[in-house]
């Protein structure tokens, strides 16, 4: 792809006590409309997530962040949501909530590559 496309991503974070809004980021979700891309990459620090919470089953924080990643690629696995045009998907991933998983505000972007993009944002606000 050459010519620039705008994409949106967030941020996917891990809130052990939703009370206390403390968070760690897991991941990054991406989407450009035009590039026809929506993707995540997310991976979990156990030893980081068991000390900002001993109380953090990380089993149930594995089955949520599958259900987003079965939601991002669409299809039946994705459930009655997976199986909505792309961009509904996003918003319904990014829309604002109160579960021990949540996503930063949505900030938009212009780029050439939308997954080199997801890699470079990983890379920054997760690794």
């Amino acid at each position: 792809m050459s010519a620039r496309v705008v994409y949106e991503y967030a941020i996917i974070r891990v809130v052990p006590k939703v009370e206390r809004e403390e968070f760690l980021n897991v991941g990054v979700i991406l989407f450009s409309k035009r590039a026809k891309y929506l993707d995540l990459r997310y991976e979990l620090n156990e030893s980081r997530l068991s000390c900002f919470s001993s109380e953090l089953d990380l089993e149930q924080v594995r089955e949520h962040l599958r259900g987003w990643e079965m939601v991002c690629r669409g299809g039946a696995e994705g459930g009655a949501i997976g199986q909505l045009k792309m961009a509904v998907r996003f918003r319904w991933l990014v829309a604002n909530r109160s579960t021990i998983i949540q996503s930063s505000r949505v900030h938009p972007g212009l780029c050439t590559d939308p997954a080199t993009v997801l890699v470079d944002l990983y890379r920054r606000y997760v690794e």
